[in-house]
């Protein structure tokens, strides 16, 4: 298949042209969000004109992939608006107070372990966003805190791939049939332990050069919020509730964090009503906070992505690999690394349709573990990696200079793991 040739070519090109103008932010001096919009406006303009459907079908099309995106956005705002409540509260300050390393390395195999545990029961997404927050109350100076933040993204990707309600594409083979609970977490957890463990060795051997913090991560003497206390608990809980009710109910997960969300709400205004300076604990005072720009840029990365599938685009890429690459761990490596750069939902949708094996076989287990850590090779690979952008200001180069070898490293040996592990003791 020539892409040259290829009836959307102008798809892929305006695609391909903002996704280097995201890369390059700071040099070229654009903001990532407006970018990312502009390219999902033009890609989905670009289709509508070559297309040959009907409008009407277009449109639904169209919908349908809004619909999709939305219930990813309505859950980050959630997911977002619950954390910073808590964080109002100053109820992360009971957990950093329970953590007491004196070294960064110390401190980054912590976080590290809770990220990869924590995103097992919750999803990545959701890990990233509470991760990240109780780390800015660890570590205020935000390029100390730069490598832990990568770790997050790196270990809550590999930690929600080995269960199938830990990331959405190992929850997609799960529900289709390609994967069951018990055999994926055997098979997997070995393989997401090893990649998380390669880049770990490698940042704590960087950061053994500056083997303390430039401030001490005791405990601090900012005094609680009123409700501190029950806000986190019952914030932590709602978060861990989410996976429960969709299990119970059959509703998607944005349906979990707005029935959260509006409990938690309800229960804060009871807690600070009347109380004037409690004002910013509420959550008409914490909506403002949240930070809307990341999640614009969110939406207009997942539209570009969607133009590219609609477009067909995806499914000729898998077709090409289909074709030219015959072995299979190879073919699902790759559709890894390309999860990288597109979102690897569309890829394991595009994968599920080309590919007929079996519950269980070997392919479904390496696609489930190549698309949950291989969008870690880039910072924009993943949903998590997009959101830590948004909320730390790590852009593109940054990432890639210090976190994508040793990311690619453990991905890559996480492969060989796997394929030593199915041969030796399956």
């Amino acid at each position: 298949m020539n892409f040259f040739t290829h009836p959307y070519f102008l798809v892929l090109l305006v695609f391909v042209l903002g996704y280097l103008a995201i890369i390059f932010e700071y040099p070229l001096r654009v903001n990532k969000t407006a970018i990312s919009l502009l390219i999902a406006v033009l890609c989905w303009t670009l289709y509508f004109f070559r297309s040959l459907f009907p409008i009407k079908e277009d449109l639904l099309i169209l919908n349908r992939h809004v619909s999709e995106i939305s219930q990813i956005i309505f859950f980050l705002m959630g997911a977002m608006t619950l954390v910073e409540l808590i964080d109002s509260h100053q109820g992360f300050k009971i957990i950093t107070d329970l953590i007491h390393a004196k070294t960064k390395v110390k401190m980054l195999a912590i976080v590290t372990l809770f990220a990869f545990l924590l995103s097992a029961v919750l999803d990545n997404l959701t890990t990233t966003i509470l991760m990240v927050s109780i780390v800015r109350k660890l570590i205020p100076h935000q390029k100390e805190r730069f490598l832990f933040s990568c770790m997050i993204v790196i270990a809550a990707n590999a930690g929600g791939a080995w269960t199938p309600i830990g990331d959405v594409t190992t929850t997609m083979l799960w529900i289709g049939g390609e994967i069951t609970t018990l055999r994926v977490m055997r098979s997997l957890f070995l393989p997401s332990l090893v990649s998380i463990l390669i880049p770990l060795g490698i940042f704590s051997f960087q950061l053994k050069k500056s083997a303390n913090f430039e401030e001490k991560t005791t405990p601090s003497s900012a005094k609680l919020e009123h409700g501190a206390r029950t806000v986190l608990i019952l914030g932590l809980l709602a978060l861990l509730c989410v996976p429960l009710f969709k299990a119970l109910t059959g509703l998607p997960p944005f349906m979990g964090i707005l029935i959260s969300l509006a409990v938690l709400w309800l229960l804060t205004d009871f807690l600070h009503y009347g109380v004037e300076k409690r004002k910013h604990l509420r959550i008409p005072h914490v909506l403002t906070k949240i930070d809307t720009a990341s999640i614009l840029f969110f939406l207009g990365i997942l539209l570009s992505v969607a133009a590219l599938e609609s477009a067909g685009i995806l499914h000729d890429l898998a077709g090409l690999l289909n074709t030219h690459v015959k072995n299979l761990p190879l073919i699902a490596t790759l559709l890894g690394i390309l999860s990288a750069v597109i979102d690897n939902v569309p890829l394991v949708a595009a994968s599920m349709g080309m590919y007929h094996f079996p519950s269980d076989d070997s392919f479904w287990h390496m696609i489930a573990y190549a698309a949950g850590t291989g969008g870690s090779i880039f910072i924009i690979g993943s949903s998590s990696g997009v959101a830590l952008m948004g909320m730390e200001k790590i852009d593109f180069v940054s990432y890639m200079k210090k976190a994508t070898l040793p990311v690619l490293a453990g991905y890559l040996i996480g492969i060989a793991a796997y394929l030593i592990f199915t041969k030796v003791f399956v």
